[in-house]
C-alpha cells in the first residue's frame, strides 16, 4: 500500500489549515495509506514546515490560473481561478492510486476503501447531479493524462472556469458508463447540501464519512474559543449548528495543528482565530463585536441569495431554524 496515497492541494496560507485538519482527520482514522500535499509559491515557509511535520510528502508546484474571468463571474467565484492546479496530481506518478481531497474536506471515519474504485470514481455534485464533484475523486497518476488535461485546457477551457468542468468535460462518460464510479454521497456530503434537502440529511446524515465545506465562507474564516468551545462568526455563534462539522474542524484544528503552528512560529505574531486564556497574547482574537445585525430581507431576496449559494447559515437559515420550519410543515 505505500504505492497509494491521499492527495490535497494549498495554495495559500489559510488552505494550508484546511490541509493540516485533513490531515490530521486522516490520521485520527488509522489510514494506512500515504498523505500527499501539494502547495503553491504563495504558501509561507512556515505553513510549509508545518505541512511537513504532518504529510508523508510536501511537493511544491507551479499555479496553474483558468483565467477564465467570465465563467468564474457566472459561479460568483474568481477565486477558483487557482484551482486548476489541482491538475498537478496527475503527475504523482511514484503512486499506482490516489484519492484526491480538497483542503476544505474533513474527514469522519475510516476511508481506506476508497482505494478499491477506478478511475474517475466521484460523488454527485448537489448542484448538478450529472456531474461529479471534484472535492473528492480516485485517480491513477499519469503523466500522459496530465498532458491531456492540460491540451484540453488550452484547447477548450472549462466550462465553469474551475477544475470541476474541465475534469467532469474530460471525463465525460462519468454519469453514464460505469455505475460503480458513482461514490455514494456520503463520501462527499455538502455542507450546503444538507440545507437543501434536510429530510435525507435526518435519516441518512449519521453516515457521512467525510464532509465538505463548500461555498465561499471556509471553516477557517471564523474563530474558535476554546474555553467554551463554541464557534463563532459575524457576531452569530455557529456552534448551535448540526450536526456540528464546524465545531469538529476547530477542535482538531486547536487540539493538533495549533500547537505545531505555535512551535514553528515561536514568538512572531500570527492569526490562528482560537482564543482562551492560555494561548500567548501572539495569537490576535477575532474582534466580530463591530458586525451589526443582518438587515432584513424579503423572501425574494432571501430566495436568490439561496440560488446564488449565499444563505444565511449561522442566522435564519440555520439548521435549527431549517429543522423546525419542516415540522411546523410536516405537522
Amino acid at each position: 500500500m505505500a504505492d497509494q496515497a491521499f492527495v490535497t492541494l494549498a495554495t495559500t496560507d489559510n488552505y494550508a489549515k484546511g490541509a493540516m485538519v485533513l490531515c490530521q482527520s486522516l490520521r485520527n482514522h488509522n489510514t494506512t495509506r500515504k498523505i500527499v500535499a501539494l502547495i503553491g509559491p504563495y504558501v509561507s515557509e512556515t505553513s510549509r514546515a508545518v505541512l511537513r511535520k504532518l504529510y508523508d510528502e510536501v511537493r511544491l508546484v507551479d499555479v496553474l490560473d483558468s483565467g477564465d474571468a467570465t465563467h468564474l463571474a457566472m459561479m460568483k467565484r474568481p477565486d477558483l481561478g487557482v484551482t486548476f492546479t489541482k491538475l498537478h496530481c496527475w503527475t504523482l506518478t511514484e503512486y499506482s492510486k490516489c484519492v484526491f481531497m480538497d483542503a476544505d474536506t474533513l474527514v469522519l471515519s475510516n476511508i481506506d476503501e476508497l482505494f478499491e474504485r477506478e478511475e474517475l470514481s466521484a460523488a454527485p455534485d448537489p448542484g448538478w447531479p450529472d456531474c461529479f464533484n471534484s472535492g473528492v475523486f480516485v485517480f491513477r497518476p499519469s503523466n500522459e493524462t496530465y498532458e491531456k488535461l492540460i491540451t484540453a485546457c488550452s484547447e477548450n477551457g472549462s466550462f465553469d472556469g474551475g477544475d470541476q468542468g474541465v475534469l467532469n468535460s474530460f471525463f465525460s462518460d462519468w454519469a453514464t458508463a460505469d455505475i460503480s464510479k458513482h461514490l455514494p454521497f456520503i463520501y462527499n456530503l455538502s455542507s450546503i447540501a444538507i440545507y437543501t434537502y434536510l429530510p435525507a440529511f435526518k435519516k441518512y446524515g449519521h453516515d457521512a464519512k467525510v464532509v465538505h465545506f463548500l461555498g465561499k465562507i471556509k471553516p477557517w474564516d471564523y474563530s474558535f474559543d476554546t474555553t467554551s468551545k463554541t464557534v463563532k462568526g459575524q457576531s452569530q455563534d455557529a456552534s448551535a449548528m448540526h450536526p456540528n462539522f464546524l465545531l469538529q474542524w476547530w477542535e482538531l484544528f486547536s487540539s493538533f495543528v495549533l500547537p505545531q503552528m505555535k512551535a514553528e512560529y515561536g514568538d512572531q505574531p500570527f492569526h490562528s482565530g482560537c482564543t482562551e486564556s492560555n494561548i500567548h497574547e501572539d495569537v490576535a482574537q477575532v474582534d466580530t463585536s463591530h458586525h451589526s445585525p443582518p438587515p432584513q430581507m424579503s423572501s425574494q431576496e432571501r430566495k436568490q441569495r439561496w440560488e446564488q449559494g449565499q444563505a444565511d447559515y449561522m442566522g435564519v437559515d440555520s439548521f435549527d431554524n431549517i429543522e423546525k420550519r419542516l415540522d411546523s410543515f410536516l405537522e
